[in-house]
Parts: structure tokens; C-alpha cells; sequence
């Protein structure tokens, strides 16, 4: 490929407002020009011209790295505003965010100023998303039971993700279709134009004719579109090659020569000077980017200069360029060594994943917290940024290692307890199946303790595996809801019993508060009885109206206190009246408070009878026990007392107790 020699440099950075201005010599020159034959006239060969060394070796980098992205935004004009675009560390972005961007990207007017953009989105959601699958393949393989059952995970990211990426291949096809279908063309025409330059320098022909001729070629070329970047270069410099032999060799009229020579000279002299203030500007990306388009202007908009300035310009556009070039590879080095640093805290990640996954655990709380760990640091890897790209895959395979390897670990822990939760899935089948058989049952006496407990022991079982829990779940749930509504519906029925025996009982006070007396023992006591069981016979009462049974008691214990008995007979028919009814409201809590509280007062007065024997004990044993006498009298009474409190509390435990016997 002809690398063009002197003024024909390839591509830049950024945009100037420097005039452009046409720079072909104009028709409208009224001098005079010779017509003497050409004598020197050049044809050099193909292979010849594409084979000319003319820039220096130090300075040919920087002018590569131009070249190739002038030619590749020559051929397609839409991928200049990719420098717009700012080029993120999509390394760092979650699966949602990476998706957010691919949206707005796809979304833009020139999807193909966003593509090298897109492409590493791809790049970074495919790493992260496979990753994902992995694991997510790895715990169905751990939890699986049934070998013909196929690992399947639909993630609704995806979709969206291959929605917007296929928006972009058909925009991106789309697009192809359309500049393939002109490049070849334009390829032709600017290589005609090439041809005819070559034949331009004609003796025979009237140099005003050829002038002409040339104005024509230039003006052609200003409008033959793109071409194949892989043909920029060769085309562009055989083009340059043959405009400067027509100046060079043409003998022309001097003064417009000179004339059209020191504007293009003007010209790129202000090129120089932008590049001269682009070396000091602290934005190097953007002083590229002008450079580039500085290069672009020089070479297709600026004609040639006079043959004694040729090499100097363009040295010092070179040099120029040079130094921002240099400048630029410094910024990527700091990049290259902010990915280095990257790579080292990546490094250091894994290392700490390595480490858990050899970290023994003995429960699932346990696993939790570790799990939760891993998630961090599976976070801080994406955070992490950049590595250097050569790495890239290498540290991918090393992390997603790390992560399968603490996976296995954690799976055989669970693989271990998987029986567990196979037994305690036995177990909860046997419950689920008992409260089926149950919940039809209208024995509610018998069978609603027995419901109560089986669910107590629902909550001792411990997990099962995750893909029965709910089912079973709703089972037992279905069973035992269905019996306590039916159970429900029962005590509904009840209630309206409940309210008629509160309105007996509340009619029958009214009787009792007449009830009189008739002075003989038996027969009073007798009355009194019966107006217990029929105050007995009328049954149970809502429990918000519980309350009349203390009036019924109240006037018992007045007709009790007019009675001649004996304080011991009086507390037992009220204490037997009181546990009655307790047993008959199936009230077992305060049966059961009861039963308690009189074991502890036999207790309380055995203790305090104990002490008041020693009591007695030890004034016996004194030296002045007659004069103490009166004293010993008065415990051994204290003693009777609480010997007879004794028997009745034992009487009231012996009659609770013989009443659960019952």
C-alpha cells in the first residue's frame, strides 16, 4: 500500500472550525498559462507507488493508529459518533443494569456509533449470565431426585437481553445491506478518477482544457462517497500522488500555482498551530480525537504545497502528532495498570471464595451467613472493574472455579441432610393423612384435643424438601381448617342452648332469692340441694355471661350461713358446688389451678403444723417449761387449728381429684 508521502496523512481526533476551503485551482483564472510541452513527464508502477517508504519509523505508530480509524470511518460515516458515547466498564454493571443500556443504546438514531458499545455489554452479560446457569444447573443436579427430570430455568432478563440485541442486528444488517450495496461502486468511480489523472498530462491538449479537466476529476472525487476501508489508504495516496504531478510536472502558469500552494500552506500551517495547543490539552481522548479529524481535513481537503516546504510541514505535523500519540499511550498505560490493580483484588477474591469453600459448617443458619458471604464477594469481583484483556478468560475460569467448587462444598452439606428432610417428609404425610381421616369426625369432645396435637407436632417436624412443602401444606392446612369451621359451626349451634340456660338461670335467681327457711335442718338443706341440681339441670351459659353464676353462689352462701352446719360441711357443698360447674364448662385450665393451689396449701399447713411441734419441742425441753405453759397451750392450739384446715384441704383435693377419675 502507498504510504503518502509528506502530505498525505491518514486520521485524527476531534473537530476544528478551520476553513476548508477548495483548494483546486480556479477556473476563473484569467493569467496567462504556458502550453510548452511537458518533458518530465512520470508514470510509476503500481507495485512501485504502493511500495514508497516515506514517513519515519518512530512516527509511523501514531500515524497507523490514525490511519486505520479514519479509513474505518470512512467507510462508514455513522461511526464517528461513537466518540459521543462515553465506553463504560460494563464489567462493573449488574444483568439489570447491562440490560438498561442495551435498551437506551439500541434506541439511538445510528445504532452503529453504539455497536463496539453493544458488543461488550454482550460480552459482559453473557460472562455473568452464564455463570449464573451454572450455579443455578449445579443446585438442581444437587437438590434433583427424579434422573429423567431436565435442568430448565427461564430467566425473564434474558429475553429482554436477546429482544434488544436481535433490534440490534436487524438495525445492524439493515445498515450493512445498505453500504455494501455502495461501496463497490464508489470503489470504481474513485479509481476511474485515478486512471484519468494518470492520463491527464497530456502535450497534445490545451492546458486550459486540461485545467479544466482537472477542476472536473477534483470535484468528482469531493462526491464519490465511501469505499472499503481495507482500500482507503492505496486509493487516497495513488489520488495524491497523481494531483501532485500534475502541479509538479504540469508546467502551469506559476503565479496561480503559487498562488493555490500558499493557501494550502496557510491552511495547514493553522492545522499545525491546533495541533501545537491539542499537545497541552489535558482531555487526551478528546485531543485525539480532533487530531484525527485534523488529519482527515489535511488529507482530503488540502491540496498540496510547494515542493520546498513539503517535507518540513509535514515533519512537524508529524512530530506533532507524534506527541500526542505518545501522550495518548501514557493514558493507556494508567489504564493498563488500573486493570493490573484490578486484576490483583480480583485475584485476591477468589482467594477468599477458595477459603470458605473449605470452611466446615454444621448447620443451615450456618450456611446462610456463608452463602451470604459469597454473595458479597461475588458482588465486589463485579465491582471490581477491568482486567487486562489477555487475563480476562483466565480469571472468569479461576472465579467461577472458586464459586462451583464452594457450591459442591455447601451441596454435599445439604445432600447430607437431604434424608432428614426425606423422613420429615414421611412424617408429615402420616400427619397429613390422620387429619384427612379426622376432619369429618363430629366426636368434637374426643377429637379436637387430638387435632390440637397433631398440629403441635406438625410445628416439631423439622424441613422438607422444598418442592413438596407447600403442597403438603396446603393438605394439612385444607384438613384442619375444614374440621375446626365444622367445629365452629357446632359451637354456633351450642350458643343458642348457652343463651336459653342463662335466661332459665335468670328467671330461677328471682325463685331462689324467695326461697325461705323452714327452720328443720334436714328439709332445708334438702331444698337447698335441689336448687342446685336444678340450677345444675339448666346447663352451661355463654361465657360473656358467666357472672350469674357468682349471684347463684352469693345466695347460697347466705342460705348457707342460716343454716346449723358445721363450717367444714358449709366450705365443702360450696367448694363442690364451684368445681361442678367448672367441670361442667369443660374448664380444665382452672380445674387444673385448683388441683395446684390445694397441693400447695397441704403443703404450706404441714409445714407450719411441723413447725409448731418443734416449737412445743423446745419449750419442753426448757428449765422454766411450767412458767412457759400458757404459751404451749396456746401453739398446741394453733396446732388443732391448722390440723383441722389440714383435713379440709385434703377432702377438697380428694373430691377434685375423684371427680377427673369420673
Amino acid at each position: 500500500m502507498l504510504e503518502e508521502k509528506n502530505d498525505n496523512l491518514q486520521e485524527a481526533d476531534g473537530k476544528l472550525g478551520i476553513d476548508s476551503k477548495d483548494s483546486s485551482l480556479n477556473d476563473a483564472i484569467e493569467t496567462s498559462i504556458s502550453e510548452t510541452p511537458i518533458e518530465n513527464e512520470i508514470s510509476l508502477p503500481e507495485d512501485e507507488i504502493e511500495n514508497i517508504e516515506v514517513t519515519e519509523p518512530n512516527h509511523q505508530e501514531a500515524l497507523d493508529s490514525i490511519t486505520n480509524s479514519n479509513a474505518e470511518e470512512s467507510e462508514d460515516e455513522t461511526l464517528k459518533d461513537r466518540h459521543d458515547i462515553p465506553m463504560q466498564d460494563y464489567d462493573t454493571f449488574s444483568l439489570d443494569a447491562l440490560v438498561d443500556e442495551l435498551k437506551k443504546l439500541v434506541n439511538t438514531d445510528k445504532v452503529m456509533s453504539a455497536k463496539d458499545h453493544i458488543e461488550e455489554i454482550k460480552k459482559s452479560f453473557l460472562l455473568q449470565f452464564n455463570h449464573l446457569i451454572e450455579e443455578k444447573k449445579e443446585e438442581f443436579n444437587a437438590s434433583n431426585q427424579d434422573p429423567n427430570e431436565e435442568f430448565q430455568y427461564h430467566s425473564p432478563l434474558k429475553t429482554k437481553f436477546d429482544e434488544y440485541y436481535n433490534i440490534f442486528r436487524e438495525k445492524r444488517n439493515a445498515h450493512f445491506k445498505h453500504l455494501q450495496s455502495n461501496l463497490k461502486s464508489n470503489l470504481e468511480n474513485r479509481l476511474a478518477i485515478v486512471e484519468e489523472l494518470k492520463e491527464l498530462i497530456n502535450p497534445q491538449e490545451n492546458i486550459k482544457d486540461t485545467l479544466k479537466h482537472f477542476n472536473e476529476l477534483r470535484e468528482r472525487w469531493k462526491n464519490a462517497g465511501a469505499i472499503p476501508k481495507d482500500k482507503y489508504n492505496h486509493v487516497w495516496n495513488n489520488y495524491h500522488f497523481h494531483v501532485e504531478n500534475f502541479y509538479d510536472y504540469l508546467h502551469l502558469d506559476r503565479e496561480a500555482r503559487d498562488l493555490d500552494f500558499k493557501y494550502n500552506l496557510e491552511q495547514k500551517q493553522k492545522i499545525i498551530s491546533r495541533v501545537e495547543e491539542l499537545v497541552n490539552e489535558t482531555d487526551i481522548s478528546k485531543a485525539f480525537r480532533e487530531l484525527q479529524d485534523l488529519h482527515r481535513i489535511w488529507k482530503e481537503d488540502i491540496g498540496p504545497v510547494s515542493k520546498e516546504h513539503r517535507d518540513t510541514i509535514w515533519n512537524e505535523f508529524s512530530e506533532l502528532t507524534k506527541k500526542i500519540h505518545d501522550k495518548r499511550e501514557l493514558l493507556f498505560e494508567s489504564q493498563r495498570a488500573n486493570e493490573q490493580q484490578n486484576l490483583e483484588i480480583k485475584k485476591g477474591i477468589i482467594a477468599k471464595i477458595a477459603v470458605l469453600a473449605t470452611e466446615k459448617v454444621g448447620s443451615h443458619s450456618q450456611w446462610l451467613v456463608q452463602i451470604q458471604k459469597i454473595e458479597t464477594l461475588r458482588n465486589e469481583f463485579f465491582a471490581a472493574g477491568k482486567v487486562p484483556s489477555e487475563v480476562n478468560e483466565q480469571t472468569w475460569a479461576a472465579f467461577k472455579s472458586a464459586v462451583r467448587n464452594f457450591n459442591s462444598f455447601k451441596n454435599s452439606f445439604y445432600k447430607d441432610i437431604k434424608k432428614d428432610q426425606n423422613d420429615n417428609l414421611n412424617k408429615k404425610l402420616a400427619l397429613v393423612a390422620k387429619a384427612q381421616e379426622l376432619q369429618e369426625s363430629t366426636d368434637f369432645t374426643t377429637t379436637t384435643p387430638i387435632m390440637k396435637q397433631i398440629q403441635e407436632e406438625w410445628k416439631q417436624i423439622g424441613h422438607v424438601p422444598k418442592k413438596y412443602s407447600d403442597k403438603i401444606w396446603k393438605e394439612f392446612k385444607d384438613a384442619c381448617n375444614h374440621y375446626f369451621d365444622k367445629l365452629k359451626a357446632h359451637k354456633s349451634e351450642e350458643n343458642v342452648d348457652e343463651v336459653a340456660a342463662f335466661d332459665n338461670k335468670k328467671a330461677y335467681l328471682e325463685t331462689l332469692r324467695a326461697f325461705e327457711l323452714t327452720g328443720d335442718h334436714k328439709t332445708d338443706l334438702d331444698a337447698i340441694k335441689l336448687h342446685i341440681e336444678t340450677w345444675k339441670g339448666f346447663g352451661k351459659v355463654p361465657f360473656s355471661r358467666r357472672h350469674i353464676e357468682g349471684k347463684f353462689n352469693k345466695i347460697l352462701d347466705a342460705l348457707f350461713e342460716k343454716l346449723s352446719l358445721s363450717k367444714k360441711d358449709t366450705e365443702m357443698m360450696r367448694f363442690s358446688n364451684r368445681i361442678d360447674t367448672l367441670s361442667e364448662n369443660n374448664d380444665t385450665r382452672k380445674l387444673d389451678n385448683e388441683k395446684i393451689f390445694l397441693m400447695r396449701k397441704i403443703e404450706e399447713v404441714q409445714n407450719e403444723i411441723f413447725q409448731l411441734e418443734n416449737n412445743i419441742q423446745f419449750f419442753t425441753n426448757t428449765k422454766n417449761a411450767k412458767k412457759e405453759n400458757s404459751i404451749v397451750l396456746e401453739v398446741r392450739k394453733n396446732i388443732a387449728i391448722h390440723k383441722e384446715s389440714l383435713e379440709l384441704w385434703k377432702d377438697k383435693l380428694k373430691q377434685l381429684r375423684n371427680l377427673n377419675k369420673e
